[in-house]
């Protein structure tokens, strides 16, 4: 999967793939997310992709599920020694599921690159003239 990411002003960064655009800025606009922002919320929304994967297969209501994502970043390198996610589920969400709902969240691909990550390789190359 290829993905263009360009400079469309100020400090916007924005990365395209397949038909969409996602935006992100820095504080100093506050215009989009930060880039680190929406790295973090890929975790919480991955997981929240799979419990809802669970919940479809089983004609389990999602109504009142949510998924709470708390980051603790290390307050010297800024970069974060955990993260919790709480799958919050109604009283009446039957409990002979929740560990299978925390199973599912598990499987998440975000989270499992993270714990398996991948080799960088970043490079310059000069382009066409067009």
């Amino acid at each position: 999967m290829e993905m263009i990411i360009d400079f469309p002003g100020g400090q916007k960064v924005d990365a395209h793939f397949r038909g969409h655009t996602v935006q992100t800025d820095q504080p100093t606009d506050d215009t989009a997310p930060m880039p680190f922002e929406v790295f973090l919320a890929s975790i919480g929304t991955c997981a929240g992709i799979y419990v809802l994967g669970f919940c479809r297969q089983r004609n389990l209501p999602t109504d009142g599920i949510r998924i709470v994502q708390r980051n603790y970043p290390n307050p010297a390198t800024g970069m974060m020694d955990k993260i919790d996610l709480e799958i919050q589920v109604p009283p009446t969400f039957p409990e002979q599921y929740h560990t299978a709902l925390i199973r599912s969240a598990e499987l998440c691909k975000v989270k499992k690159t993270l714990e398996h990550p991948p080799s960088f390789d970043v490079t310059t190359k000069v382009m066409e003239a067009a």
